[in-house]
């Protein structure tokens, strides 16, 4: 009709490889990226270009200029000298957003704007025994973890050790409820790592979670995500983000975004027992999906099977396990369909009665639930 819509602001996020899960927030103030390796702002369309320019005449890996390390009060820089530099050739400048570091008359190592300020009056270097130089910069905002040490500037590389790979984790482990274990007289763990298969090798154990900041584009959160493998997204309801489900230990633990909650972002809404280990069993795994209800998970494979996971239900008979000589209270099915067709399957889809399923010729309903 009379509608005329102009895009007034266009803004460019790229990575070298492809988001797992991307979502807006519902009020248009963040976006939310989990990917196997970071996103950043590009500030107009000549960086990109210049970044591909870059990635076609340099095809062979160089080795980084130099390390950083990072806590929640500084950054510790490592930059390998040569032998024939003195400290007598060494330049460092600090200023509270910036950083300069040069060798002899060559130039600067590093030059740039940092992400974010530093106590430039606090900031030292040392030169180690092993040739290296040893730079540390006092964070002026302690807490935040920077995406990034110089803005835009890819000749360093990052390292996390592993105790902060741990308190990442637990900083996402923590928001789950009770549900994750439901029997805490237990005396063993849900999972011991020396019993997993060869199927629950991770390839992708440096996948993280970002969001940015709407406006500036700027990281906010960082969560690396390590072993909890990112399995399938699904919209829960219609007003929020799409929920994302993350396999943990042997279990599959479904996370709600919830961006106008900041002290619990992520909120954990559901748990598929033993899902996590039984999908890394399908190696011929194509599409998964779960109810909105979270009644049932579903995974299809590329050709004619669908395997359905039912949600623990109470038994209306007595049920005991003769291994551990209790009674069983509940019990959860696995449905398997087979398709009578042998086209490629290219879609998948769950709601809380039907399962959609598209191949190339046919679309097939599976009915897992009755109606009301």
């Amino acid at each position: 009709g009379d509608h005329r819509y102009e895009t007034f602001k266009r803004r460019v996020l790229q990575g070298k490889s492809v988001p797992h899960y991307a979502a807006i927030e519902p009020s248009g103030d963040g976006l939310m990226i989990i990917s196997y390796k970071p996103f950043k702002f590009m500030q107009d369309e000549d960086d990109k270009l210049e970044e591909n320019d870059d990635a076609k005449a340099t095809n062979e890996k160089t080795d980084p200029l130099y390390y950083w390390q990072q806590t929640e009060d500084d950054v510790t820089i490592t930059v390998h000298i040569p032998q024939d530099v003195t400290k007598d050739d060494i330049k460092v400048r600090f200023s509270p957003d910036n950083i300069c570091v040069t060798l002899k008359d060559q130039p600067p190592v590093m030059e740039g704007k940092l992400y974010s300020s530093v106590d430039h009056e606090s900031c030292t270097w040392i030169i180690r025994e092993n040739k290296s130089l040893e730079i540390s910069l006092i964070k002026k905002n302690e807490g935040p973890q920077w995406p990034e040490l110089i803005v835009g500037d890819t000749r360093g590389e990052f390292i996390m050790d592993s105790s902060q790979c741990s308190e990442i984790t637990e900083s996402l482990m923590h928001l789950t409820s009770e549900v994750m274990n439901p029997n805490p007289e237990k005396e063993n763990p849900p999972c011991n790592a020396q019993e997993l298969e060869e199927c629950d090798a991770f390839l992708e154990d440096s996948t993280s979670l970002c969001r940015f900041d709407g406006d500036t584009l700027k990281v906010t959160h960082v969560i690396n995500l390590g072993s909890n493998q990112y399995l399938f997204s699904v919209v829960v309801d219609p007003r929020e983000m799409p929920c994302f489900c993350l396999r943990h230990d042997v279990d599959a633990l479904l996370w709600q975004p919830r961006s106008d909650q900041p002290e619990n972002m992520w909120e954990h809404i559901a748990t598929f027992n033993a899902l996590g280990y039984v999908q890394a069993s399908k190696q011929d795994k194509k599409f998964m999906a779960c109810a909105p209800d979270y009644s049932y998970a579903a995974l299809c494979e590329c050709l004619r099977r669908v395997f359905i996971y039912r949600q623990p239900t109470p038994l209306s008979t007595v049920l005991y396990n003769r291994k551990e000589g209790r009674q069983v209270g509940q019990v959860a099915k696995q449905l398997v369909a087979t398709l009578e067709a042998n086209d490629p399957i290219i879609g998948f889809q769950a709601t809380n009665e039907r399962l959609f399923v598209l191949t190339t010729k046919t679309l097939f309903l599976i009915k897992v639930n009755s109606g009301n």
